[in-house]
């Protein structure tokens, strides 16, 4: 990848960390150890990889993005605000009465939110159902879903996986968010799950696993998505809980935490001083 490029990832990804402390701190709390930990797929998704129009949300010949791990709808309001779906000061309504961004991601009201998620498990089956309808319409587009590590203990999770490989889905792209923390504590504690390439693979993916927070191995994982040959893609996503901001990712029960005033002026302060010092 040219660095030019990966220089401009990585400020989106920090933008789009930005943009979700803005929106969780107007809150006072949130979910935001898991919206840092998928930053930098965002960006990677949204900085080039994906087909879309924000000018036009509803676009037949779009790319689409499912978040299954709806808890992490900040991340993607960010995203959607740094590209220019909605004034970014839109961000400080989250979960606020009449706001367009309601706590989980929804489709009728926020543009750029292509499916209603929150239910954990179940925005697995509905990216496999956008998957085939684009298919049967003849759409030369993708569908890209992110799942959760603690969401993966949910049977409707694999369901939806034997469906993909069944239909060969080569449309669909499933990035799995193994940041190895959940609700109720570290997954392997909770609800161990084995090797997730291996499962993948013995479910029928191409699969990879590549360092999650990494934005020149995420694009290369995904460039290998954008010719599909029978068999849906999954990467796993090696990643921390709380990327980006070291003070959260030291939080071990960083899956919903509060954002104080301070803590919000530090964070912003450090994550301003990537951008304005070249690191990103």
């Amino acid at each position: 990848m040219e660095e030019q490029k990966t220089r401009e990832l990585k400020e989106l990804a920090v933008r789009i960390r930005m943009a979700a402390v803005e929106a969780i701190h107007s809150l006072g709390s949130g979910h935001l150890g898991g919206s840092l930990s998928i930053a930098d797929v965002l960006a990677v998704l949204y900085g080039g990889e994906m087909k879309i129009d924000p000018a036009d949300p509803k676009w037949e010949g779009r790319d689409k993005l499912v978040c299954s791990k709806g808890h992490a709808g900040p991340a993607v309001y960010g995203t959607l605000a740094v590209k220019g779906y909605f004034p970014y000061e839109e961000l400080k309504t989250l979960n606020k009465p009449g706001t367009r961004l309601p706590s989980h991601c929804d489709r009728n009201k926020t543009p750029g939110v292509d499916m209603t998620t929150g239910s954990l498990g179940q925005g697995t089956s509905l990216a496999c159902g956008m998957a085939l309808g684009d298919k049967l319409k003849g759409l030369d587009t993708r569908v890209f879903l992110i799942v959760g590590d603690g969401e993966s203990d949910e049977g409707q999770v694999w369901e939806a996986m034997a469906f993909a490989a069944a239909k060969k889905l080569d449309n669909l792209v499933v990035l799995l968010d193994w940041n190895k923390r959940q609700l109720d504590g570290w997954t392997e504690d909770v609800f161990p799950m084995g090797d997730y390439v291996a499962k993948f693979e013995a479910f029928g993916f191409d699969t990879v696993k590549v360092p999650g927070n990494d934005v020149e191995a995420l694009s290369a994982a995904l460039a290998r998505t954008r010719k599909g040959e029978g068999k849906p893609f999954a990467i796993v996503m090696d990643t921390l809980k709380g990327a980006g901001i070291p003070e959260v990712a030291e939080i071990e029960m960083n899956h919903s935490i509060p954002v104080s005033d301070e803590q919000y002026e530090r964070w912003m302060a450090q994550l301003g001083s990537e951008l304005e010092g070249g690191k990103a």
